[in-house]
């Protein structure tokens, strides 16, 4: 992972080890996956859930609270034997449409991005990062009908009554996966070739909370971000349920079985600070990175009511 921060004497890059988490690769033949379990096999899987089951009670009944990390992969009504391949696995992180349940206290592993991070901090900065940006945003239109980006912004928190939050401190917009950048914007400001870009209505600007962020960013800055999609509002015509106010990271677990993690020593530090550190400008580029990503999944998904309505009456 490269951490590139633009200065006026040119770019420097700082090599980090790559955070970015990977999933293991199973492959496994029909025959193998559809092997039943002997009866033998049946009845000691059916003791070990029983003797399971008892012990849990007893351990909820004295702590009062669900048992963590509980999944069940075992289905005794079809007898069906997992392939070795994926039964020697322990299932620690199941996918949202695995047939196993799983706990909601399930922890998943975190999303990370792993592309180059490019840090502009003064307004020469901004200006040449945001005009790259640009540039290669033009060159993506062809052939496409719109352009989406991740947009998120920090601020430093205020923890006195009647004291109101700082200024939108930090900037962050995201493209693609190579790529995102965190702009300072405390100390830059926006410049024209930014507040183009923000003004761009045809250029979409996805994100959870995103109207609140452009609300703040005109008051702030006088600067209006047109063009702003709301995430939760797109997860809730694309997913079927019960529409309901979506976080970064409830989509993240929803969609991609990631955890987005928020530490407070992060989310609620300086975010005014004259350099911003290595854990901050992580933690910037992957909100942004989540809300590009999460936004092109949903893109990709129909419509829940249009499913609905295709599917046959029986």
């Amino acid at each position: 992972m490269d951490f590139h921060c633009s200065s006026n004497s040119g770019r420097a890059s700082t090599k980090l080890p790559d955070c970015s988490s990977s999933s293991s690769s199973w492959s496994f033949s029909v025959s193998e996956f559809d092997q039943p379990f002997t009866e033998q096999q049946l009845q000691a899987i059916e003791a070990i859930e029983a003797a399971y089951q008892s012990t849990s009670a007893k351990k909820r009944r004295a702590n009062s609270t669900p048992e963590e990390n509980e999944v069940s992969c075992v289905s005794p009504d079809t007898g069906r034997r997992l392939p070795p391949s994926i039964s020697s696995h322990r299932f620690p992180y199941s996918s949202p449409l695995s047939p196993c349940r799983v706990n909601s206290k399930m922890r998943f592993p975190a999303l990370s991005f792993g592309g180059r991070i490019i840090y502009s901090r003064t307004a020469s900065e901004v200006d040449r990062a945001s005009k790259e940006l640009a540039k290669k945003i033009n060159s993506m239109t062809k052939g496409m009908d719109r352009i989406t980006i991740g947009l998120d912004i920090e601020w430093k928190p205020t923890f006195r009554r009647g004291v109101p939050p700082g200024k939108a401190a930090v900037m962050q917009l995201c493209l693609d996966n190579s790529q995102c950048h965190v702009m300072h914007i405390i100390h830059s400001g926006i410049p024209q070739s930014l507040q183009a870009l923000l003004e761009d209505d045809t250029l979409s600007k996805a994100g959870v909370g995103i109207v609140n962020d452009a609300i703040k960013v005109f008051k702030d800055y006088n600067v209006s971000i047109k063009a702003v999609d709301e995430i939760s509002d797109l997860a809730n015509q694309k997913l079927a349920g019960v529409p309901r106010k979506w976080s970064l990271g409830s989509l993240t677990e929803t969609l991609i079985s990631k955890e987005l993690q928020k530490p407070n020593k992060i989310r609620l530090g300086n975010w005014e600070v004259a350099v911003l550190s290595k854990e901050q400008l992580q933690y910037a580029a992957t909100d942004a990175f989540a809300s590009w990503y999460l936004h092109e999944i949903l893109k990709g998904f129909p419509h829940a009511q249009k499913v609905a309505d295709s599917e046959p009456i029986v």
